[in-house]
This record gives structure tokens, sequence and C-alpha cells, in this order.
């Protein structure tokens, strides 16, 4: 099979976190179909003649591959009840009408496990494995093909410890330009809507905690799904290994499986993958011209398939060259976290608690839970679950410059690097994308164009706005993203007033 083409005009509508939303009106939306087509037309002009291969695998299958990770994941790592986590978390990898055609669904909760059976009596499970989260089994298969690690973190008690490094609140009086009033009114209309189901929102000013709330049942210490905010958590693990010597952000990328001389993917820099643009054939539903008739998408097969996704991503061959053509696909994140693995195991180093050590430890961040596939391959394109307070911490980073308490954790220029707006996305007339960090090029938010930010599917969003010295964090459960990407703007509107600018 070569070269799906199918002109299916899709208005960059959420799939994925809102980015970017239709225009309004019959001229602007003959404008963007316009906008499209040429993107579409300068796409095909430079697209190599290379085969394009197909996920192996039933469609159901994989979705319901996908709905046994998230029921495993909202059971027993968020502490959701199964019937509510089944109604509304993580449509995803696990589409809400593909839920129904389940015929059993068993929860061992003695070994932190689901199977969920389906007409054809084909089982898909998935259980927890410590501290790498629930992990979907291949069919037929009750373990995985790796060694559960311990993580531990070296941090004391949270309670022990002033914010950010702990829960303590600060005792620094609030300064006279901050307007409390306004701040609370923002998190008040981030919980507005009950059907935007906002989970959790966290606003910090200068580094301090200026608003905090939480639905019920869900606390500072819950964590929540968080979907491909885990991008921006890649992109931070690499940039500790560029800091630490590891790799250059301009080298090419040393992926094994691009190395036999004359394979055009061993001109692939880190930085144009980074920039979601390495050019790999690999389907996505964001994709302007996805038709969902070809069969099912790369993008999600790396979460269902049960395979060894470095693997998967890293032999894909190439579509167009590298830093022409920008597409949101999981190959980046994939192959990123691909090289994180290299990077880490290449200096004897072991791979699972890596984050924990180099990164969550500096930061005040105790319990980040990040799943593997059953290789133990992190999946941090979007299996990661953390909580509102520690998506605030890793945005406090970036708005330091990647210093934390006077250590440089991230390189200089990273954060500059992240928060611009990548060439090829340019070129294709969407400045909304950096590195693994969207931003608001095309003011979507009612917020500067110099914010930047972490989103993940489902309405996940970490905000850093710089020019106000400002994190916003707004976590929600899956089926209420559309009103709560309503709400969160209205919030962000009253912040907007409530913070002075720099």
């Amino acid at each position: 099979m070569t070269k799906p083409h199918s002109r299916i005009v899709w208005l960059l509508l959420v799939l994925i976190p809102v980015a970017c939303q239709p225009p309004s009106g019959d001229e602007a939306a003959t404008l963007a179909v316009s906008s499209e087509d040429a993107m579409l037309a300068r796409a095909d002009s430079l697209e190599l003649n290379t085969e394009y291969v197909l996920p192996p695998g039933d469609a159901l299958e994989h979705h319901t591959s996908g709905f046994a990770k998230i029921l495993c994941s909202a059971i027993f790592i968020t502490g959701l009840d199964p019937d509510f986590a089944a109604e509304n978390i993580g449509y995803f990898t696990s589409p809400y009408d593909e839920r129904a055609k389940v015929t059993e669904r068993v929860i061992d909760r003695e070994n932190q496990a689901v199977r969920l059976t389906l007409p054809s009596g084909v089982v898909r499970a998935a259980k927890r494995f410590g501290d790498q989260g629930c992990v979907t089994l291949p069919i037929g298969e009750d373990d995985v093909y790796f060694t559960p690690s311990e993580v531990e973190s070296t941090l004391p008690d949270p309670a022990t410890q002033y914010w950010p490094m702990g829960d303590v609140p600060s005792e620094e009086p609030f300064p006279d330009a901050l307007d409390l009033e306004k701040v609370g009114q923002a998190v008040d209309a981030a919980f507005a809507s009950e059907e935007g189901m906002t989970a959790a929102f966290v606003v910090t000013w200068k580094g301090l905690l200026i608003g905090e709330r939480y639905r019920e049942g869900i606390t500072m210490h819950t964590p929540l799904e968080s979907w491909s905010m885990g991008k921006s958590l890649t992109a931070t693990l690499m940039g500790v290994l560029i800091q630490q010597g590891v790799y250059d952000l301009w080298q090419p990328a040393p992926v094994p499986e691009w190395q036999t001389d004359g394979d055009p993917r061993a001109e692939i820099r880190i930085a144009d993958i980074l920039r979601m643009s390495s050019g790999l054939r690999f389907r996505a539903p964001q994709d302007p011209d996805y038709d969902p008739d070809v069969g099912y998408a790369d993008h999600h097969y790396v979460y269902t398939g049960s395979v060894n996704s470095f693997e998967w991503a890293a032999t894909r061959p190439q579509q167009w060259p590298p830093n022409t053509v920008g597409r949101y696909r999981n190959s980046d994140p994939v192959l990123i976290n691909y090289l994180v693995r290299l990077g880490v195991e290449g200096r004897g180093e072991e791979y699972h608690s890596f984050p924990q050590r180099v990164l969550f430890d500096k930061i005040g961040v105790r319990n980040m839970v990040m799943e593997t596939d059953p290789y133990g391959n992190f999946l941090l394109q979007g299996y990661e679950f953390g909580t509102a307070r520690d998506w605030a911490r890793l945005a406090n980073l970036y708005l330091q410059d990647g210093v934390w308490m006077g250590e440089r954790i991230l390189p200089e220029g990273f954060t500059e690097f992240v928060s611009a707006l990548a060439p090829a996305w340019e070129a294709d007339g969407r400045p909304i994308y950096g590195g693994f960090f969207w931003i608001n090029g095309n003011d979507n938010y009612p917020i500067p164009r110099d914010a930047y930010y972490m989103a993940g599917a489902g309405g996940q969003y970490t905000i850093i706005i710089p020019s106000h010295d400002l994190v916003v964090v707004r976590l929600g459960h899956y089926k209420g993203g559309r009103p709560g990407n309503e709400a969160l703007k209205n919030a962000l509107a009253l912040l907007m007033e409530a913070v002075p600018e720099n």
C-alpha cells in the first residue's frame, strides 16, 4: 500500500487537545479550506515515493486494549469508580461507542488487573506493574517482557517542606499588585460548567500558589490522566540529557535503525523530531488528509498494539524530508523516548528511575506515574499520570529558564527553543507548534502570544505565560473536554485582569 491520499477536509478539531479552533462564518470557512488545500498541495510536492504498511491486528481488539489500560489506570492509579471511568475517562485510545462491544468486564482488585472480553472471545487485559503503572498485555499473555523497577523519591515528606518543594503554603504575603478577588473569580470560572468536569485547577504567579481547587473526590495528591502533556515531559528529559552532554540538540538523531549507509532517515536531527517534523510515514487522526477507512492509525497503535513501540516508530519509512512538513504524530515523541533510553542505559544507569533521579527529585515531584509498553519502554507520548501541582512545578522550571534553586537543569536556550514556532509548521501556515509544546500563535486563548503550553486530549493543559510570570494548570475528565476548554478560556481572561504584566 502506498501514499494514502484521501482529501478529507479536517480543520484541526479536538481529536487532540484544542490548539486551533475552526473559524466561524462562511467567508472564514472558505479561507480555511483554501489554506488547507494549499498545505496539502505543498506536502504532496515534497512527498517521497516510499511504501506505507498498516499496523497489523484488528481495530476493535486495539480499541479494547486501550479501554483495558484506561480502566486499569483510572481504578488503580487515580482511584476512580470503574463505572465512572468507563463513562468519562480516556476516549482517545478507546472510543466511547466501541466500549459497548465488550461482553464481559472483570476488575481484579487483588492483582490490580482488568480483563475485557469481546464477542469473538478475545480477551484484552491490562495490569498494574508497580511504579511502571498499568500495561496492556499482548493477547494470550499474562506478564510483561521486562523486570519492573521500583522507583523511589529521595525527597522528604511534602508536609514538611514549603511549596514548591513540598506542600506547606508560603508564609509570604501576596503583593498588592495581585487582584486576589479576580483570581478567585477565575477559579470559579474554571469550575462553572458542570459538563466541563474540571478535576483540578492550579495557578501560580512568580512561583507562588495563588489559586487552587479540586473536584469532589480529587485532592492535590491525586494523579490524573494527562495524555499528551507527556510529550512536553519527554522534551524535558531530552533537555536534561543535552544539559548533561549526552546529546546535542542539532545532531542527527542516533537511532540505531537509521545507521545503514544511504538511509535518508540518518539526516533527521533531534531538533526535527522535537518539532514534530521528522517526516516519518506514520498515520495520525490529526493529519489534514486522514482517512479512517484506510485502517488503524499508527498514532494509536503505539499505545494499544502491545508491541515494542520504539521499534515500530524507528522502522517507519520517510514520507517527507526532515524539517519540511509539520505533522502531529506520535512517532516523534516515541523516538525521543527511545533516544532517552539509549542515552541512559548507554552510560550504565537504570532507565525507569532516571526521571525521578535527574528531574523530579530536583523540583519537588514525588509521585508521577509513567507507564510503559510490554517491553518496558516509556509511553510518554500520553500514558502518564501526574497531579496538578506536579505539572505546575514542571511549568515553573520552564518559567525560570530551566534553572531551579540555582541549578541549571535544562540547557541555556532550551526554553526558547521549545516555545518558538517550528519552521515546518510555519511553512504550513500553522503558527501553533514549537518543540513538543503548543504555542498561542493564533490567539486561540485570551492570553499573550508569548504563552506556550503542554496539552493533552480531553482537556489537559499546563500553560506558561512568561510576560505575566504565570502558570495555569487545568486537568479534567475526558468527557468534559469541550465545555471544559471554554471554561478554561473564561478563567484565563479573568487571570489576565488579576495579574499584572511584568
